[in-house]
């Protein structure tokens, strides 16, 4: 199996590393990441200057794009082969919720996924890193379970690990994602120049976060798996946006 990896906290990331070394042990491995850390670049390409691939001493290619670049490039032309796989993380804090609107790493899953190749975005739920073992460990039974039963057709999938050691991890769930409160408000501060400038404010707690929730599994010391689409249609208003402009 030929699985590429990307991330959005950089290719120096200490996950992406932990993610490569699980990703060995199930096939031939080749990761392109960005160059430096691009959380939040949700499912951007740069289209306004050209993008310059690097080889770094632990072999991993960089970009100094974004994550969705990256596997975009990486399928498109960088390789002479289609991947069978496509990894992205592991992140450092979660993508859960509406986090998957924004992130980088869940973005960079959904290119390979919008490539024709099944996807799969990991993330530890805490930053910090601490307990990467475990969301390792869940890669690797992940991996496992992919190779011995394969998923039929084209699959994104999103999963959360909660930080905390191997044997306190309950299993796996899947799930749906939950919904956060409105994010806090923006941080205004001053320049060394004395301009106004901003900081974007941290993301709202969890509002929606009842069971069969990413939120609630995560928060119970389960790691979860939510299928993802693309589809961004809302079918539930079609008949209503259709009987809006059917009235005079």
């Amino acid at each position: 199996m030929r699985i590429l990896i990307s991330n959005d906290d950089g290719y120096f990331a200490p996950g992406i590393e932990a993610l490569a070394n699980v990703a060995r042990e199930f096939g031939e491995v080749t990761v392109v990441a960005p160059e430096r850390d691009r959380s939040g670049a949700s499912n951007s390409l740069t289209l306004d200057r050209p993008l310059s691939v690097r080889v770094a001493a632990s072999g991993f290619m960089y970009l100094n794009g974004t994550p969705t670049d990256c596997v975009h490039l990486a399928v498109t032309g960088l390789l002479d082969y289609k991947p069978d796989l496509v990894l992205s993380g592991i992140n450092d804090g979660a993508n859960m919720g509406d986090d998957t609107i924004y992130s980088g790493t869940v973005a960079a899953a959904m290119e390979g996924y919008q490539l024709g190749v099944p996807s799969i975005a990991f993330s530890l739920a805490k930053r910090g890193q601490e307990h990467l073992a475990t969301a390792a460990s869940v890669a690797r039974d992940l991996l496992r379970r992919l190779t011995q039963r394969p998923l039929q057709g084209p699959m994104l999938l999103n999963v959360n690990v909660p930080a905390c050691p191997l044997s306190e991890l309950r299993g796996v769930q899947v799930t749906r994602l939950g919904r956060r409160h409105l994010a806090e408000p923006t941080v205004p501060a001053r320049s060394p120049r004395g301009d106004t400038i901003y900081w974007i404010g941290p993301a709202g707690a969890a509002k929606e976060a009842g069971p069969g929730t990413d939120f609630h599994a995560v928060d119970h010391g389960w790691a979860s798996i939510t299928p993802l689409d693309i589809d961004l249609t809302a079918a539930s208003s079609l008949g209503q946006v259709r009987h809006w402009l059917e009235q005079e």
